[in-house]
């Protein structure tokens, strides 16, 4: 309700006003929705701190499931953390799709912490 964004710009592109377009249609048509519904918008107040807890957790998945390293990943042959990694990869990317970034983030670092296990260097520079 309260955002803003601020373009700066000598004059109004034709991709600027395309945005401004989609956005005006958007903001309406979620106007109509919530009219439609009864629904009275309300801010919510969060800390930075509680945002990014979702996307650094200690490799468990709650009630939504999902992908989660297991203990047996500790032991895992130099081919089978490969395997693994794979799934999880595809995991990450398909979250990343469907813009759950704090979700796509947290597979990121199970990733990081699996490729340095198995393979004793940094995440970003194996496989």
């Amino acid at each position: 309700m309260h955002g803003r964004a601020i373009l700066y710009a000598d004059r109004v592109t034709g991709s600027m006003q395309r945005a401004i377009d989609e956005t005006d249609r958007r903001r309406a048509k979620q106007i109509e929705y919530n009219l439609q519904h009864g629904i009275t918008p309300q801010s919510i107040v969060k800390a930075v701190q509680d945002i990014m807890e979702g996307a650094r957790g200690d490799g468990a998945r709650g009630a939504r499931g999902g992908l989660a390293t297991d203990e047996g990943d500790l032991l895992l042959a130099p081919e089978q953390a490969m395997k693994r990694i794979k799934k999880l990869e595809a995991g990450m990317y398909k979250h990343a799709r469907n813009l759950e970034f704090e979700e796509a983030a947290r597979i990121r670092d199970q990733i990081e912490k699996l490729r340095h296990q198995a393979f004793g260097i940094p995440g970003t520079l194996a496989g």
